[in-house]
């Protein structure tokens, strides 16, 4: 009885220290700082479209300067190191639009170029987008060949 009780005791302080030691997370802030954080980066974007329009641009060449604006502040921001502060404050409102895709690619090339170009920054780079562009060429070429096979088929017309 006395072994048992021990068992017990250690059982739940064991719990109890999990529980001290798990975070807590407010699903309702985290909301509100990804939106805050997305918004953010929309109205940056906005801005550099507004720019390009009143500057002549058409509006494809204005969405094309926007993309490339965006991702070069974040590949800055990710040298700066404060896209990672802001990525963390933010969650997925950061790491969802462009800018977190030219961050996933950016901070391996950084981290990893002491190792040098080949061996660092050339096998490092793609580590976390790697599997997103791999998967997302995979996908559009299945469904690429699904929509040319129902073509022919008839099924679309």
């Amino acid at each position: 009885m006395d072994e048992q009780e021990k068992k017990k005791r250690k059982e739940k302080a064991y719990q109890d220290y999990v529980k001290t030691k798990t975070p807590v997370h407010n699903v309702y802030l985290n909301m509100a700082k990804a939106f805050v954080t997305g918004g953010t980066i929309c109205v940056i974007g906005q801005f550099f479209m507004n720019f390009c329009k009143n500057a002549g641009c058409t509006e494809e060449i204005s969405g094309t300067w926007t993309s490339l604006m965006l991702v070069l502040l974040s590949v800055l921001l990710t040298g700066w190191n404060l896209y990672p502060g802001i990525a963390k404050w933010g969650g997925a409102g950061a790491l969802v639009p462009i800018t977190g895709f030219a961050n996933s690619v950016a901070a391996p090339a950084i981290e990893y170029k002491k190792e040098g170009q080949i061996f660092g920054i050339g096998c490092k780079i793609f580590t976390i987008a790697g599997p997103v562009i791999l998967y997302g060429i995979v996908t559009s070429w299945g469904l690429g060949l699904i929509y040319y096979l129902l073509l022919k088929v008839g099924v679309i017309v």
